[in-house]
């Protein structure tokens, strides 16, 4: 079988050119996409997607790139999607990225000449070690990389290329998704599945090498208010509830050594405040509620609301307000329906010379919704590593494993239709 080879480094290229682009999404926005600039990189996206021949290829008013290559055999194969998101995470910055290649990769702590406080180290990046000789891709000390989930959108891209300039490398029709606001939980709020029309998909926004992912966590999202008494401080002597206090006073009490990020992994779930905001008279505070089964999800969302009425106790003046949303869900129980989905990345991801490892992921991605909407979608590896910080980082080999493995799944698809 043809393999592909990245002898022009069109992908570090595409990689690069991409991080450049400011992508960042915003949870306080409520227009669709959050951000504008999104639509930038769709922008490029598209106009790559029409030079290299997809003449399908556009941009919705809602921030979605769709695509199709066409179908080169005679067999009826089902239509499989690749599916990237364009944003990058709000909780680093990702203006005026600046993409470094470390050559040779020996196994040395990679100082970021931007702000040399920032050093990735092998002992703290523990993938490092199955990265000598490769070339390292960070940002410069400032920013994010965003190769999550760039890292994605340019193997799905240099994919499309070579499937282009290869016909003689058989597949059924072949859709292209690129979403907005991946990070912030609606990266498919708006995405059109009849459009699509496409029967299975993956998306590419996996970290470590040959990883395939059947299963995300179950999330929820909760926003509590506290309703205090305010009073002036001054003459507050038995009057005064503050709401601040009162929030203060219920974060502290969830637990410390269970059921928060810091100390919980692999299957166990979680409470986590991510922002609190108030004064004294109504504070607010946000939770990302997660776990791997719905019903301890729903038992997380309980156990917070009897922490909030135990502390209210000692405030029979103060009232407050719990509401819990749905985010996403687990897709394993989608997934174990169509164990060939499954079956089939594996394959390809071995016909690219690699182990592959099914592993659960400890977060979401749109496949969760996808898959849940109707459209089985499992996660495969992009390569993409410590994201979200300023230590993001990416391997060059891992992103040409990735491409091939795209290109695997497609030609199997079709070989076994």
């Amino acid at each position: 079988m043809l393999k592909y080879q990245n002898k022009t480094e069109s992908l570090a290229e595409r990689f690069k050119k991409y991080v450049q682009i400011d992508t960042q999404s915003d949870p306080a926005s409520l227009s669709i996409p959050s951000t504008e600039k999104q639509k930038n990189l769709g922008r490029v996206l598209v106009a790559e997607l029409l030079e290299i021949g997809i003449q399908d290829a556009h941009l919705d008013e809602y921030g979605y790139v769709y695509a199709t290559i066409p179908s080169n055999t005679d067999k009826k194969v089902p239509v499989i999607c690749f599916c990237s998101h364009m944003d990058t995470s709000p909780d680093c910055s990702g203006l005026n990225v600046k993409p470094i290649v470390h050559r040779n990769y020996q196994g040395q702590d990679l100082i970021l000449p931007d702000d040399p406080s920032v050093v990735l180290r092998l002992s703290e990046h523990k993938d490092l070690k199955n990265q000598i000789g490769n070339d390292i891709i960070t940002a410069s000390g400032t920013t994010l990389l965003g190769a999550d989930n760039k890292a994605g959108v340019a193997e799905i891209m240099e994919a499309v290329a070579f499937l282009s300039a290869h016909p003689e490398i058989k597949h059924g029709d072949i859709k292209i998704l690129f979403t907005p606001d991946e990070e912030i939980g609606r990266g498919v709020d708006k995405a059109d599945l009849k459009k699509l029309g496409a029967d299975f998909a993956y998306t590419i926004d996996g970290e470590t090498l040959g990883s395939i992912e059947d299963e995300t966590f179950s999330a929820d999202g909760a926003v509590l208010t506290i309703h205090g008494l305010s009073a002036h401080p001054g003459f507050a002597k038995g009057k005064m509830e503050s709401a601040v206090k009162i929030l203060s006073a219920i974060i502290d009490a969830l637990p410390k050594d269970h059921l928060t990020p810091e100390a919980t992994s692999g299957k166990e779930g979680f409470i986590h405040p991510v922002s609190i905001h108030g004064n004294v008279e109504q504070a607010e505070a946000r939770f990302i509620l997660r776990d791997f089964d719905d019903v301890l999800l729903a038992a997380h969302g309980e156990k917070l609301r009897r922490v909030v009425e135990e502390i209210l106790k000692a405030y029979p003046g103060s009232g407050y307000e719990l509401n819990i949303t749905t985010q996403y869900r687990n897709m394993k129980s989608v997934l174990d329906q169509y164990p060939e989905v499954i079956e089939i990345g594996t394959q390809a991801i071995e016909r690219a010379g690699v182990t592959a490892k099914k592993q659960s992921i400890r977060g979401g991605t749109d496949g969760s919704r996808l898959s849940l909407m109707g459209l089985p979608c499992p996660n495969i590896f992009a390569g993409e590593h410590a994201f979200h910080g300023k230590q993001e980082w990416v391997s060059v080999q891992d992103m040409e494993k990735a491409v091939q493995t795209i290109i695997n799944i497609a030609s199997i698809w079709e070989e076994r239709a």
